[in-house]
């Protein structure tokens, strides 16, 4: 069976498109379609409904697409497995994760990955909303939250502490709040549709219930916001580390609680496979985010 033409069918399952198939393999669309035919000739059935408009799977397609999924995983494992531990990673690694830790903490160990390894390719999609893995066809994402179980596997990186934070005019006009009820009396930046800032008061979890001055979908956004004195910020702490260093931005430590920590992990979608690439990502993020 000609791998290369089940790969079309995963990818066309996945992206309901053939044209977006052919992008994501690197091919043309004509060529993505002469492989689906030939994959559909040689198992004897058709795998996918096409129309002007759209695709999708068959009953026989739906029923064939796990087998398929799994011929490709066996594929790329047998390949790493011949494939010279000093030759490093190749092939092409979709990466996913939020703009600003994408461009604090991602896009610096970029250059010395592919440095190292001449035959890795990369890409890296910023977002601050968290996508369907599969269905995007990423091999990797890095999330900031309290994962729940939806059957990804995960691996921490790291602890991942938050502060409030706002620049020194905001406080020198507003005053510095001392606790959590001092919060209701100041504008907050917070992400769109974030009703409340979670808090740790001597091990219990406190919900504080805010009404943001500010709302964006961009982390980014929020903190340039904050920068100019536009109000006060609960940030990772890896984010403003350097304006607190610099003046910039100022701590406002409330008195008996603390902004409940989150931590960095690493997901991806399988654990049959963990291909040698996203390995050597994990290592060199995970070795990055040691440096304080």
């Amino acid at each position: 069976m000609d791998t290369d033409a089940v790969a079309v069918l995963v990818a066309a399952a996945a992206t309901e498109s053939l044209s977006a198939a052919a992008r994501r393999l690197g091919i043309l669309p004509m060529l993505a379609t002469r492989r689906l035919a030939a994959l559909e000739q040689d198992l004897g059935v058709r795998l996918m409904h096409r129309t002007t408009r759209s695709i999708s799977l068959t009953p026989e397609g739906e029923a064939f697409l796990p087998y398929a999924q799994a011929l490709l995983e066996s594929e790329a494992a047998g390949r790493a497995q011949l494939r010279p531990a000093e030759a490093g990673a190749s092939g092409l690694l979709r990466v996913s994760a939020s703009m600003a830790f994408g461009r604090k903490a991602i896009a610096p160990i970029i250059p010395g990955l592919l440095r190292d390894n001449p035959d890795l390719r990369i890409e890296l999609e910023l977002q601050d909303v968290p996508i369907d893995m599969v269905a995007s066809g990423v091999d990797l994402a890095i999330r900031i939250a309290h994962l729940r179980d939806n059957g990804l596997i995960a691996h921490k990186l790291a602890d991942n502490p938050r502060v409030l934070c706002a620049a020194p005019g905001y406080v020198q006009a507003r005053g510095v709040p001392s606790s959590i009820a001092d919060l209701a009396h100041h504008d907050c930046l917070a992400l769109t549709g974030t009703t409340h800032w979670t808090f740790e008061a001597k091990g219990r979890r406190r919900q504080v219930r805010i009404h943001p001055r500010v709302a964006s979908s961009s982390i980014e956004g929020l903190h340039e916001v904050c920068l100019g004195g536009g109000g006060i910020v609960l940030l990772s702490l890896w984010n403003v580390r350097d304006d607190l260093a610099a003046g910039r931005l100022v701590a406002l430590p409330l008195v008996g609680t603390a902004p409940e920590d989150l931590a960095i992990w690493a997901v991806y979608p399988t654990r049959r496979l963990v291909p040698p690439k996203v390995r050597l990502f994990i290592a060199a993020l995970e070795a990055r985010l040691a440096v304080p």
